[in-house]
């Protein structure tokens, strides 16, 4: 029997093992060949440890406009989050605490907008921004990230203002507190852990986007930085395409996102586990 335990064991340290190897080698590779210089990219046999030169990065900055990609990249996906998180609390609440007729079928229709390709909406929306002259703004692609990422967060938000009691809030009305009282005293420090996931992986999901800002902006001042791997793609190299580039790209909007997570990895562990008052 113990010696069963052990093999047990032994199997799965040995599927982590291989699972966590094929998740590190693309990124170890990315950042390799971020770091490689161009003339060594391509050595037969490979170099798994080149001269690492950061020029790769100089060249990106001297190729696009990159702080001003970066910093519509940030507004861009603040205002999504902000905008999506906040209406969707709303929304989540109301379907929860609100029993009216038909209310199940709506948040099951909402759901199932999910299920829409993207690409299909490009047209409608793009009319939509255009009739309210926000083609090429910041402010129109928060818009239809902000309403792309609704329906995935009022699903998720739903199940947890299911499971905060709903007598705290009525004994909180029946000592004088009003429903904004109710809200940002008893529901959202409940639903804190729940909020942070969502608003972690709306941002991610909106930091990573390229269809709306390639569809929906043409100028500087709208583009974000996942944009740019179309321009560089522009510039060809004796060697094919500029995958030093690309991968320095990569790693540009990675390593945000890896320390945005690792920060509230607590958050979201918690969010994806409970729901209920802590």
């Amino acid at each position: 029997m113990k010696s069963r335990t052990v093999w047990n064991k032994l199997f799965l340290y040995f599927g982590i093992a291989i699972f966590v190897f094929i998740i590190l080698v693309p990124i170890y590779w990315l950042f390799l060949t971020a770091l490689t210089p161009r003339t060594q990219l391509f050595s037969v046999p490979p170099n798994y440890f080149p001269d690492f030169t950061l020029a790769n990065f100089r060249n990106l900055i001297s190729q696009v406009p990159f702080v001003a990609y970066l910093t519509n990249s940030i507004l861009f996906s603040i205002g999504a989050v902000l905008l999506s998180v906040i209406l969707s609390f709303l929304a989540a609440y109301g379907f929860a605490r609100i029993e009216v007729p038909g209310s199940n079928f709506l948040l099951f229709a909402l759901v199932l907008t999910m299920a829409i390709p993207e690409i299909v909406t490009v047209v409608p929306l793009f009319q939509v921004l255009r009739n309210l002259n926000m083609i090429d703004t910041i402010r129109g692609l928060v818009m239809v990230m902000g309403s792309v990422l609704i329906p995935f967060s009022v699903w998720v938000l739903v199940t947890f203002v299911k499971r905060v009691p709903v007598e705290i809030e009525e004994a909180a009305i029946v000592d004088g507190a009003n429903l904004p009282q109710v809200l940002f005293y008893i529901v959202i420090p409940a639903m804190k852990p729940s909020l942070v996931t969502v608003t972690i992986i709306n941002f991610i999901n909106a930091w990573n986007n390229l269809l709306y800002p390639l569809v929906f902006s043409s100028s500087v001042s709208a583009k974000t930085l996942t944009v740019s791997i179309t321009e560089i793609f522009q510039a060809r190299t004796p060697y094919g395409r500029p995958w030093e580039l690309i991968s320095t790209l990569g790693v540009t909007m990675v390593v945000p996102m890896v320390i945005l997570v690792f920060i509230a990895q607590r958050g979201i562990v918690s969010g994806l586990t409970s729901g209920s008052l802590d």
